[in-house]
């Protein structure tokens, strides 16, 4: 017996992910900031970043309100960006939206495979893009 969607989707590493999200809160104290609001499930994030005298992203912290896949998503935005480049954020960024799209392979992100099952739940792929959409557009808010 095949087991269900959900089973696929909800993995124990996704779930992993998402609770691991704690680690990041949101501080007042960072510069760049952008709130996000998924418009198929309603998943809403407030994210803020802080570059380094490099440039490179050097603190991130988050607010979210979303499913499960939104709160994974968000935990590898999180836990891979430290001494990223912008540039990189966006390419990631714009990857994964094709990737979605069916455009594409998935993009190189550290542990970003474990998203893959959402690719076939449309549903999610608000969820999933929204922290990449929060964090491109805090980073067009900056000198980044």
């Amino acid at each position: 017996m095949a087991a269900p969607a959900s089973t696929k989707l909800y993995s124990s590493a996704l779930l992993a992910l998402a609770a691991d999200l704690s680690r990041f809160p949101f501080a007042e104290d960072l510069p760049l900031r952008a709130e996000a609001r998924s418009r198929t499930c309603g998943s809403v994030i407030t994210l803020g970043l802080a570059l380094d005298e490099h440039g490179l992203i050097a603190r991130t912290g988050m607010r979210v309100s979303a499913c499960a896949i939104g709160q994974a998503s968000a935990a590898l935005l999180a836990q891979g960006v430290t001494g990223t480049a912008p540039g990189q954020v966006r390419q990631t960024a714009s990857g994964l939206s094709a990737w979605l799209a069916g455009e594409g392979e998935l993009p190189h992100w550290p542990g970003i495979e474990a998203l893959a099952p959402a690719r076939d739940h449309p549903g999610r792929h608000g969820a999933l893009m929204l922290p990449w959409n929060a964090a491109c557009e805090a980073l067009s808010t900056g000198a980044a």
